[in-house]
């Protein structure tokens, strides 16, 4: 029994010394679902060492403690989502198919990682005290924004969008359908139920936030015109 117990230990040790990175994901992965969660206070730092490949001592030697490790889970998953929206290159579109994608992707990536609302959620009961010691989530929030400011510069000059279109608010203005429709599924749906939260009403309702956003800066925008990109 006791040659057994001491097998999973030694493997743990091989496998952080043959590739720490995977273990610090393994780490942050497991620990995205426990701060989601539980929260910061409710959170389990046992918890979590026992779920992951690792140690406890393992935990604290890279994150250095439990609040260590709950800005580490933000970083991570404010990361993942600035990632994505990299990716789609709406510079290479024009202005309202770059804006349309942007919105789309918005609301497809919120209702696709509950566990980023949840965080957030989380860090705002914090009054975002751990997101404002971070030096990298700021960084990372800036890109929407530089996209943004592109799509808008790019619209006001061929004459296609209001020239009170702002980055900022526009950022605010797509944000807040997309997070609600997460964020509050829990008491919507068992207040009027589950319609809305069908893939068929969901895509309705994206379509909807497409069009309000766009109708709201794109010069006699008509809602339903063809945004597909």
């Amino acid at each position: 029994m006791d040659g057994e117990a001491q097998t999973p230990r030694k493997e743990r040790k091989t496998s952080w010394k043959k590739d720490p990175e995977a273990v610090k994901e393994n780490i942050l992965g497991i620990a995205t679902q426990e701060f989601a969660a539980h929260g910061l206070s409710g959170a389990n730092i046992n918890e979590i060492a026992r779920n992951t490949s690792t140690s406890k001592r393992m935990i604290y030697y890279y994150f250095g403690d439990k609040e260590g490790l709950y800005q580490a889970v933000l970083e991570r998953v404010y990361s993942t989502l600035r990632e994505n929206e990299d990716r789609l290159k709406v510079e290479n579109l024009g202005p309202v198919e770059g804006l349309a994608l942007l919105v789309k992707a918005t609301f497809e990536a919120h209702a696709a990682t509950p566990l980023f609302i949840r965080l957030v959620m989380i860090e705002n009961i914090h009054n975002a005290d751990y997101l404002r010691r971070s030096d990298i989530i700021p960084r990372l929030n800036r890109s929407i924004i530089d996209k943004l400011a592109d799509v808008c510069a790019r619209g006001k000059a061929a004459g296609l969008f209001r020239d009170s279109a702002d980055p900022l608010e526009l950022h605010w203005m797509i944000s807040a359908p997309s997070f609600y429709n997460v964020s509050n599924r829990a008491t919507f749906s068992t207040s009027f139920g589950e319609v809305l939260f069908t893939p068929k009403r969901q895509e309705r309702l994206k379509e909807h936030v497409i069009d309000m956003i766009l109708g709201a800066v794109v010069i006699g925008y008509e809602p339903g015109a063809t945004h597909a990109v």
